[in-house]
């Protein structure tokens, strides 16, 4: 019994920790997941390229198909990916919807597709990578475009094609930001202004949303925008912090992507915007 998941990465318009909603858009870098299932029990982990994701997070993603469908096996699991991790690309929620994913494969069965969103937040929130569930950042991994979310009601409000650009430019510096020790009770002071992000998003008006949502995270977390100010500089239509950084992510015009890269540095990423099938 064989099967084999992938699922995409993310970038952030509205962080969901500060006011519990959230606003994501799909990302053409992508994770893989294949499982093999055998008599016996227990999760046996091989993480190619991801080599910073909690194998934690995979078994018990595993495990929660399984116990779903009142199912006891063995499995081999085997993983890789193209988004950096620990760097507010959504490669944890990207890394459980694939092996879950390619467990249902596996089994073959179906879930639809809000409670496999719904399976990943709460095993994200069992393996401690994620405070809210990330349901956000989950459901624009596994079906692209621009997803709206209230995380803590576990609810997709609404999902559509991101018009905004069909690019972004992602700077990843080499720092990486465990959720672990996130400073909880500093970024909740920042719920007014979060909940003012949202509705900017839910309008329209994501350049402004982004922006505010940076520089509230930026402040929380004491991150700095540089880097975002390099992208607007270049050409960027909007920029920043994606997740909890310190990615930064920038949509562009086409013909600008190589303009605003450059401007952020050698490490910077040009990928698609992932809308979806």
């Amino acid at each position: 019994m064989k099967g084999r998941g992938e699922a995409m990465g993310a970038v952030t318009i509205v962080n969901a920790i500060a006011a519990g909603k959230g606003c994501a858009v799909g990302v053409d870098l992508r994770t893989w997941a294949e499982v093999a299932l055998i008599p016996g029990e227990g999760v046996e982990v091989h993480l190619e390229g991801l080599p910073d994701e909690p194998s934690k997070l995979v078994q018990m993603c595993v495990q929660a198909v399984l116990e779903r469908f009142s199912l006891r096996k063995r499995a081999i699991v085997r993983t890789g990916s193209q988004i950096p991790v620990s760097r507010g690309l959504k490669s944890s929620s990207a890394a459980a919807n694939a092996v879950i994913l390619a467990t249902l494969d596996a089994l073959k069965m179906e879930m639809p597709a809000i409670d496999i969103l719904k399976m990943n937040a709460e095993v994200s929130i069992g393996a401690g990578v994620s405070v809210t569930g990330a349901l956000d950042d989950a459901a624009a991994s596994l079906l692209g475009g621009i997803v709206f979310t209230d995380n803590h009601a576990r609810t997709l409000l609404r999902r559509e094609r991101f018009d905004l650009s069909d690019q972004v430019v992602i700077a990843v510096p080499e720092r990486m930001i465990r959720k672990t020790n996130l400073p909880k009770e500093r970024i909740a002071l920042y719920h007014p202004l979060a909940e003012e992000a949202f509705r900017l998003a839910w309008n329209g008006e994501y350049v402004k949303a982004m922006t505010l949502n940076s520089l509230i995270y930026g402040a929380a977390l004491g991150l700095d925008q540089e880097l975002s100010i390099k992208a607007l500089g270049a050409g960027a239509i909007a920029s920043g912090i994606s997740g909890t950084g310190p990615a930064v992510a920038s949509f562009v015009d086409a013909g600008t992507e190589r303009t605003v890269a450059e401007a952020l540095g050698k490490d910077a990423i040009i990928a698609k915007v992932y809308q979806g099938v």
